[in-house]
């Protein structure tokens, strides 16, 4: 397994971490705890979730992930795993979450709460990398970069990154924390895949130049890039067969960004990429997403233990130029299917 660090950090993490969205809902603790045996055998030594998980978010649901990944913790020695959370996002952000009464704010009050409801679910006293889930449009970022260095200074946190952000957002909050004496963020969780790219617009050059790592999520695109989708006949359990007929509008929103004519016919083409090169379409998809230099590691997920293998290859998979030269040929036809 290769290892790499995040930012300027001291967290030197294993190239493929260990996502846990689904551990309490489509995926139970059984299964969970036999996902994340495999993973810490097979090198992985970085696991991350979230204090709103499992998904889709209910409020009965909310915190059962970190309970799960608790007690698995509790069964290793604390120091062999680096271990991330997330603060869930404001509700002024892009949904309102269904915690703390949908009242939610990156504020200094709800940063930690939060922080104090995880590591009780998580049955540790530190958490090594805190990052906000997504950012606030209304709290000013001075006082969430002051309400994370209150928690790295009381050392609850190791280091602190963000989520689902832009390159102003990530200068901006970096900015403050540089010329007031704030722990930075070290890292930043986008969606970024070969159906999704967009990271390469901007957020990319941020990164090299502040020495930031991206930890990518869905570099499978939700699943979309391992080819079930593109039958006639989808598994009637796959994740987004499931969103397209779920009571709620953002969570059927959300399935459709994903699961269109766009996604499919790219899949299509990355489908005959990865049969051209006899690489398994989700080792090459996560060996894509950990290829640039900017990543620090690629964040794959699981329901069920038979899907975790194609996943790990990937930590063994470099791409030569001839691979990335297809893919970014796909990329360049087919421009941005996810929108």
């Amino acid at each position: 397994m290769e290892y790499r660090y995040i930012g300027k950090s001291g967290l030197r993490v294993s190239v493929i971490c260990l996502g846990t969205m689904t551990f309490g809902s489509t995926t139970d603790k059984k299964e969970a705890f036999r996902i994340m045996d495999e993973a810490y055998e097979r090198g992985i030594n970085f696991f991350d979730t979230a204090e709103l998980y499992p998904v889709p978010p209910e409020a009965k649901y909310a915190g059962i992930t970190e309970e799960i990944v608790g007690e698995w913790l509790s069964t290793k020695p604390r120091e062999s795993v680096i271990l991330a959370s997330k603060v869930a996002g404001a509700a002024s952000g892009w949904f309102v979450p269904p915690i703390r009464y949908g009242l939610t704010a990156m504020d200094r009050f709800h940063i930690k709460r939060a922080v104090e409801g995880s590591l009780k679910r998580l049955k540790t006293d530190y958490i090594d990398l805190y990052q906000q889930h997504w950012p606030d449009t209304v709290v000013p970022i001075e006082e969430t970069m002051r309400a994370f260095d209150e928690l790295v200074r009381e050392g609850k946190v190791r280091y602190i990154g963000t989520s689902n952000d832009s390159a102003y957002g990530l200068t901006k909050a970096n900015t403050v924390a540089k010329y007031e004496g704030l722990a930075r963020f070290e890292s930043i969780q986008n969606n970024f895949s070969v159906l999704n790219p967009r990271f390469f617009d901007e957020l990319e050059y941020v990164c090299k130049k502040e020495n930031v790592s991206l930890l990518p999520y869905s570099p499978i695109a939700g699943g979309i890039l391992s080819g079930k989708y593109n039958t006639s006949n989808p598994p009637k359990d796959a994740r987004f067969m499931f969103y397209l007929n779920y009571p709620n509008k953002r969570v059927r929103n959300h399935a459709k960004r994903f699961y269109n004519e766009k996604t499919l016919k790219a899949t299509e083409k990355f489908l005959e990429i990865a049969k051209k090169y006899d690489i398994h379409p989700v080792t090459l998809a996560v060996a894509y997403s950990k290829h640039f230099d900017f990543v620090a590691s690629t964040i794959i997920g699981a329901r069920k233990l038979e899907q975790l293998e194609p996943s790990l290859k990937a930590a063994e998979i470099k791409l030569n130029r001839e691979i990335l030269k297809d893919i970014k040929k796909l990329q360049e036809e087919i421009l941005y299917p996810m929108g």
